[in-house]
């Protein structure tokens, strides 16, 4: 029995020590688990920050290289306006060699026109035998007075109101670079009484342009065109203008009025409009070439009404080298509207040159001084050679405006 005992006390002294340093070893086994997951843990965490130190790295360098290519981005902006200016050198260059061509086709236009007179047997006009003349100044504006043989009575109210005479015109050409003339052809017998009776006025007013071109009022687009061919070869000056003998006119408002528009290469200056294409026969403004415009009722392109009018020089030298190809239509504004269609031209309305007679007055009043004014009904100043001395009174500028 003693042997017994101590043979169980000793077993069960060896399941003591087991069971402890199994559970030493539970606990031992934690530990070390623990330490190895807390460094595993740590380890993104080094990673983030050595990532981080190399991102900065690579922005300082970004920095520095970008502080590096400062001056090279100054030198390209340098350059880069350096070329722009040449450019813009290169374009005015371009401009300006566009513009004596121009000039160059005008003058052989004009020594054609002249040898086929010659060759023609056509009498040629003094003006056109000095054609050198029109280089040596140049001049803001030349206004045509359009006017016929019966109208000596209407010349006369025009001289004896807004157009300056003698020395006065003389000096307004000379201080001011504007030309004013009366604009007309011959009749069909030339140097017969009525070709006479102008060159004797000629003689004592001098303010004459003599066309190669025979008058007749169904010929008004035929002596618009000679006139623009005729005038850009005399006169080199920046506008040439159109109006008719009974309309009354502010020169200095008018040159003022043109004036802004002088930087344009190509402008085309007056009240535009666009009235019905008429296709009945026997009436006033009588269309024959209708069918050109569509279908009965249609209407006129956009273009100035012709009482007065201005283009540039550009358009009046493309009327001259085009003269002979440039059509024709019955009405001379609608003519000259359809010669400028396809072309880059800048049109420009102004209602300023076609103000009625009862409203110049109190836009005269106002400090808006009119630069044309006339009576619509009667397309241009009703019994003018009795009421331009009363509209000029009333509308005119004042004989200090020029």
């Amino acid at each position: 029995m003693g042997w017994k005992s101590k043979g169980g006390f000793e077993a069960n002294s060896k399941s003591t020590v087991t069971k402890r340093w199994a559970l030493l070893l539970c606990i031992g086994c934690f530990c070390a688990g623990m330490l190895f997951s807390h460094r595993m843990w740590n380890v993104p965490e080094a990673k983030d920050k050595t990532t981080a130190r190399a991102t900065g790295v690579k922005d300082e360098k970004l920095k520095l290289i970008s502080e590096d290519c400062d001056p090279i981005g100054k030198d390209v902006k340098r350059e880069l306006k350096d070329i722009l200016g040449e450019v813009s050198r290169t374009h005015n260059a371009v401009q300006t060699l566009d513009k004596t061509i121009s000039n160059l086709e005008m003058e052989l236009a004009a020594t054609r026109a002249v040898q086929e007179s010659i060759i023609n047997g056509s009498p040629i006009s003094g003006d056109l035998k000095i054609p050198e003349a029109s280089g040596k100044r140049r001049y803001l504006m030349v206004v045509g007075i359009n006017t016929a043989f019966s109208s000596r009575k209407r010349r006369d109210s025009v001289r004896a109101t807004w157009m300056p005479q003698g020395e006065e015109r003389k000096k307004l050409e000379d201080e001011k670079g504007i030309i004013m003339r009366f604009v007309i052809g011959h009749s069909a017998t030339s140097g017969g009484i009525l070709d006479r009776a102008i060159d004797a006025e000629d003689r004592k007013h001098g303010d004459f342009l003599r066309l190669e071109h025979v008058e007749g009022y169904l010929e008004l687009s035929a002596k618009t065109k000679t006139y623009f061919a005729t005038a850009v070869v005399l006169w080199d000056a920046d506008f040439y203008v159109k109006v008719d003998d009974d309309v009354h006119v502010n020169i200095a408002t008018l040159g003022a009025t043109l004036a802004r528009h002088r930087t344009k290469p190509r402008v085309y200056i007056g009240c535009m409009k666009s009235g019905p294409v008429l296709a009945q026969k026997g009436v006033r403004y009588h269309e024959p070439e209708y069918w050109k415009f569509g279908v009965e009722g249609n209407k006129y392109f956009r273009h100035a009404t012709g009482q007065l009018y201005a283009i540039s020089k550009d358009l009046a030298s493309y009327i001259s080298i085009n003269q002979h190809v440039l059509h024709k239509y019955a009405n001379e504004d609608v003519s000259l509207g359809s010669w400028f269609i396809g072309l880059d031209v800048e049109h420009i309305d102004d209602r300023s040159l076609c103000c009625g007679t009862a409203d110049c007055e109190w836009k005269a009043q106002a400090g808006n001084v009119c630069v044309a004014s006339f009576d619509w009904p009667c397309s241009g100043i009703c019994k003018s050679v009795e009421r331009m001395r009363d509209v000029h009174k009333r509308c005119g500028e004042g004989k200090n405006a020029l």
